[in-house]
């Protein structure tokens, strides 16, 4: 009986020559196509933050050339052009990137499909965990593609109302007239109420004694308003002479005169101010009696 002849494991295995044939052959065929393949994702990349840089140049310098309302307008454009550069452009980072390491895992011979099942369950997993972070981002991103408010804006934002100091895609930083800093969830913010937009309107009350001569207290209110509307702080406040409109309510021994002034930009508060000492001056120099003040101390029995 013969012996049988032991198979050796070195002669299965390849020899230099074929080995390295191999080799040249990979490199030739999935090796430079993974080179191209990172260089195209570089290219790509470097184009897309050429072109977002210069539609952020373009908005900016277009925002600068159409602001009305001074520098604090330009300085909302400018953040709200900036952060949605930034978000874009960590946006087309991320596709790019993703797509060129699912290019290179094809070459590479890497399977796809349950690499993306799991990123896919993975995905979802990490959506259920962080919905409120993407319903605050997604809610930021509209903030500022709709312009509902932006910095140096009054707003009122039904939890809290105050000055906005920041508009991020996240939180929104309000600072409320007394000093409190206001940290608002984009996501949470159902309503806006923006009293810097457009042209606000002050509304002034102005009380005399009824017994005053209705036209006289016109005549004074008329005057002393067209003369602060001419004054520096009246020009820079003011967006045209207010409207004495006449008598709102006689009650209690007190007649109220309302006085209506178009605005600048969030000057409606200050010009409200200065219109109701410039009336409360003018008034005591014609004479003019105030409303009776009722002493509820020495009230006379009844």
């Amino acid at each position: 009986m013969s012996p049988v002849p032991a198979v050796g494991v070195v002669g299965a295995l390849p020899s230099g020559d074929e080995l390295g044939r191999v080799v040249l052959s990979w490199l030739s065929t999935h090796g430079l196509a993974i080179v191209v393949i990172v260089l195209a994702a570089l290219v790509l990349r470097a184009l897309a933050r050429h072109l977002i840089r210069r539609l952020t140049t373009w908005m900016t310098d277009h925002a600068h050339e159409s602001t009305a309302d001074g520098r604090r307008a330009d300085l909302r454009r400018r953040q709200r052009v900036l952060t949605l550069t930034s978000l874009l452009r960590s946006a087309s980072s991320v596709v790019i990137w993703t797509v060129a390491a699912l290019m290179v895992c094809d070459q590479l011979g890497l399977p796809l499909a349950p690499l993306l099942a799991s990123a896919g369950i993975g995905g979802l997993a990490i959506g259920f965990g962080a919905q409120s972070l993407v319903k605050d981002v997604i809610s930021g991103v509209m903030l500022m593609i709709e312009d509902q408010f932006g910095v140096g804006d009054w707003v009122d934002l039904g939890e809290a109302s105050g000055e906005v100091e920041e508009v991020t895609l996240r939180v929104t930083r309000l600072r409320s007239a007394d000093g409190v800093v206001w940290y608002i969830r984009n996501g949470e913010i159902l309503r806006v109420g923006n009293t810097s937009q457009g042209t606000p309107v002050a509304t002034i009350d102005v009380q005399v004694a009824a017994r005053a001569d209705s036209r006289t207290v016109s005549e004074v209110l008329t005057t002393a308003v067209q003369e602060y509307a001419a004054s520096p702080e009246g020009d820079r406040q003011l967006l045209g002479v207010p409207t004495v409109a006449g008598i709102q309510e006689v009650r209690g021994g007190a007649m109220t005169v309302r006085i209506f002034a178009d605005c600048a930009a969030g000057e409606q508060y200050a010009a409200a101010r200065g219109l109701r000492a410039a009336a409360k001056r003018a008034l005591d120099a014609a004479g003019v009696p105030a409303p009776p003040v009722r002493d509820w101390d020495h009230e006379p029995p009844r």
